[in-house]
């Protein structure tokens, strides 16, 4: 039983937990982190992109010695069908600068040292620990929690609630919906095993250089989906992502479309000879702003996953984590460097610091993209990726039909497939994206 007072308790140890541990330990508060895995990141055995400008505003030396894998220098973007894919490259010796952008990393390895960089600056870790209750006063505002350990509560000015998309205790306690399966994607992901030398060779790196590979076609059989390829240090993390509501109404296996993804064309020489270690599910956020829930109340926040922050535009979901768990922690540092109490008017300080930052400004201007993708999949994963792949054909092609009947073929493919739709289509996606 912990019968101490914290003026924090963090609940989960992922991205925003750890970013709001250490941001509020570094400024003398006292935290107590709680985490129900094994360890930090022992749920998240896959890979990973980490934004490193969002990571250096909270631990500004973290080169030095977090657990990184390669520094990405290239973009490869793939639509594709079942046989081919046609790919957009972005390859620059901007992203060879002396502190890059991005890193790929394992996450099992990183959320355990960046747990330990909170620990560091004084937050107190409780793994194997699951908060199962929130505790309030009198007047319903939030004073500590229940865990599933032995003992009383656990009391705190704010919690904050950093437990990911599918945390149990936001919904029990009612301060967030349980998130539909609209608006919740299901990854499916690998970890194949081949030497360094071999992955550099396939995918034209050196060093510690990386890629990433994105793709969408067919591969999601006409549901709302992606697929992707990091290249780490020893290792290439393979995965795919479809919409929970679309597995449930196919009724697909998420394993056999990882397993069509693997043997795609395209896809199997890169892992060709790998050795498999390592399997994971794991459900992330794709609502967007309009599934944004009440982020803060009184004694308590929301951060991260849990509040459904992740651009799923740009398939960015970690930097939203840190920021989010960073600016929690800065407003609640400020809210008792005034002596204030942790009420819903002070700490509605919180929504106006992601009001001013990048992530609800990023979430609001692609406010209606989830539900274009949703109700357009079809379209958008099946119809055109086979359109588009169909005139690249005509148009390489080279066996002595003249280019004009190509060029007719190609037009007359896209107005039977859509007809006037296509005008519709560029209309809904230019005002979704705008």
């Amino acid at each position: 039983m912990i019968d101490e007072k914290f003026d924090a308790i963090v609940i989960g140890a992922g991205m925003a937990g750890n970013a709001a541990a250490y941001t509020m330990a570094s400024r003398g508060l006292k935290v107590l982190q709680l985490e129900r895995g094994e360890y930090p990141g022992s749920k998240n055995v896959q890979g990973g992109i980490l934004y490193a400008d969002m990571l250096e505003k909270i631990v500004p030396d973290f080169r030095d010695e977090a657990p990184l894998e390669r520094r990405l220098i290239e973009q490869r973007f793939w639509f594709m069908t079942d046989k081919a894919h046609t790919g957009m490259h972005y390859r620059s010796d901007e992203f060879n600068e002396e502190r890059p952008n991005r890193y790929t990393i394992i996450r099992s390895q990183f959320d355990r040292w960046f747990a330990r960089q909170a620990q560091s600056k004084g937050a107190i870790l409780l793994c194997e620990t699951t908060a199962i209750e929130l505790i309030r006063d009198a007047y319903g505002k939030v004073v500590g929690v229940r865990t599933d350990r032995s003992g009383g509560p656990i009391h705190a000015d704010v919690v904050v609630l950093a437990e990911g998309v599918n945390g149990l205790l936001g919904t029990r306690s009612e301060l967030r919906p349980r998130p539909s399966a609209a608006h919740v994607a299901l990854a499916v992901k690998e970890m194949h095993f081949l030497p360094p030398e071999v992955i550099e060779a396939r995918f034209n790196l050196k060093g510690d250089e990386g890629a990433v590979i994105e793709a969408a076609g067919t591969i999601s059989e006409g549901m709302a989906g992606m697929g992707f390829i990091y290249t780490n240090k020893e290792s290439i993390s393979i995965g795919i992502g479809c919409l929970v509501s679309d597995f449930a109404e196919s009724e697909t296996s998420p394993a056999k479309l990882l397993d069509i993804f693997k043997k795609h064309p395209s896809v199997a020489p890169l892992i060709a000879g790998s050795e498999v270690k390592e399997y994971a599910a794991h459900l992330i956020p794709e609502g967007g702003y309009k599934a944004v829930p009440q982020l803060f109340g009184d004694g308590w926040v929301i951060c991260g996953d849990a509040g459904q922050l992740n651009n799923a535009v740009h398939r960015e979901g970690s930097n939203l984590a840190m920021t989010s768990g960073r600016l929690a922690g800065e407003a609640i540092f400020q809210i008792k460097s005034r002596r204030e109490t942790m009420n819903k008017a002070n700490l509605s300080l919180y929504k106006k610091m992601l009001d001013d930052s990048f992530v609800l400004k990023d979430l609001k201007k692609y406010k209606d993209m989830p539900e274009l993708l949703h109700t357009q999949a079809q379209n958008l994963f099946l119809t055109y990726p086979q359109l588009v792949s169909k005139a690249m054909e005509n148009f390489l092609r080279v066996d002595g039909k003249p280019k004009i009947d190509k060029e007719k073929d190609t037009f007359r493919n896209f107005r039977k497939a859509r007809g006037f739709g296509l005008i519709g289509d560029a209309f809904r996606i230019a005002r979704a994206w705008r």
